[in-house]
């Protein structure tokens, strides 16, 4: 998987272009994610249900993993079952 690729979610709406990609499975309401939407939607995990915000970027902890949420959906993102949290803005600098 490349930068720029579109996930799409198999268990919600959501859909995330990828910034920057480790390896592992990146995953959105407990179901991997593909650049098709599948035919038959996954059911959406109880544990995976916290919902993405669109325009928001999610990161791991390492930060090998960055996402940006392009649609939203009920599902949260997570890659190979540990949860992804929203990168911080960086503040801007004081000007006197």
């Amino acid at each position: 998987m490349k930068p720029g690729t579109r996930l799409k979610s198999a268990a919600c709406d959501t859909e995330v272009m990828v910034i920057r990609c480790g390896e592992g499975t990146i995953e959105c309401g407990g179901a991997p994610m593909g650049e098709a939407k599948p035919a038959e939607p996954a059911e959406l995990s109880a544990d995976h249900a916290g919902g993405t915000l669109m325009g928001k970027r999610y990161v791991d902890a390492d930060g090998k993993f960055e996402l940006l949420c392009v649609k939203p959906g009920k599902g949260s993102l997570s890659v190979d079952g540990v949860a992804l949290s929203t990168k911080d803005a960086k503040p801007l600098p004081a000007s006197d």
